[in-house]
């Protein structure tokens, strides 16, 4: 296993609602209580935290859809903030996997847009230095909610046979991670077919009850256990054509709800 160094990061505004991270490990090591509003002191993988207290920017201060007007409460990560992130996350994974040959697991449909963006700041790293990445993608679809809710019932589309899989190593590019059932689910599953190595990027890891303390290797944010919608995340299909990271209103749920 490669061993990192922490993150140098710049001091945030004294009133800044984000905090950028000094130390954390890796996927599946036990993590400290993150439903407190205080934020913790994360590691380099441990993203960005957002605090639960944080109330988000008003959609006044930005461009979205106009048939959305009234679905949304505020915007929680706005578009640019992403894409600073995700070029980030693009050079730690440059930095860890540069000149491994690597397969790069989109999980779809949320994390299709996050897996375009990242994997084309790795192309555009591998352009400009030394180390490059060669890269093939595959895509695979879990579906595990319902409205608002998550679900027993996990739905892997793609990846039914994974063979090509054995001895490679995989990159999982999720959106987003919540309790991480659905996560260690499809571990087991990538697992079994002999990959070499697996590590996993995730924009977004929600605070929620019962986490299992799973953890990606690389994360962007870190959010509080709130419905987000937009940048490709979705609430029954809808909200995907949105660029921001938003939270859902209660009229939006009852609006889109099947």
């Amino acid at each position: 296993m490669l061993l990192l160094s922490p993150l140098t990061v710049p001091n945030p505004p004294e009133n800044s609602h984000y905090h950028f991270p000094q130390t954390r490990g890796f996927l599946c090591r036990q993590k400290n209580n993150m439903a407190d509003a205080v934020v913790q002191s994360e590691g380099r993988s441990g993203g960005i935290v957002i605090n639960d207290d944080w109330t988000g920017y008003s959609l006044d201060l930005f461009s979205y859809p106009a048939h959305y007007s009234g679905d949304l409460d505020c915007v929680i990560i706005p578009h640019g903030v992403i894409m600073d992130r995700t070029e980030r996350l693009a050079r730690n994974i440059m930095d860890d996997l540069g000149d491994h040959d690597i397969v790069v697991l989109c999980v779809l449909k949320g994390g299709y847009q996050f897996c375009a963006d990242l994997v084309d700041r790795i192309k555009a790293l591998s352009r400009n230095s030394d180390r490059t990445i060669p890269m093939r993608v595959h895509f695979i679809r879990l579906k595990s909610y319902l409205n608002d809710q998550s679900t027993e019932d996990l739905h892997i589309l793609g990846a039914e046979d994974l063979s090509f899989l054995a001895g490679k190593n995989v990159l999982i590019v999720e959106a987003i991670v919540g309790t991480g059932k659905t996560m260690k689910t499809l571990l087991k599953h990538v697992e079994a077919f002999g990959p070499k190595m697996i590590k996993v990027a995730g924009l977004l890891v929600k605070r929620v009850p019962h986490n299992s303390a799973c953890l990606p290797d690389y994360v962007g944010f870190e959010i509080p256990n709130r419905f987000v919608v937009g940048y490709a995340l979705d609430y029954n299909e809808y909200f995907r054509d949105l660029n921001h990271i938003c939270v859902i209103s209660e009229g939006g749920k009852n609006k889109y709800k099947i």
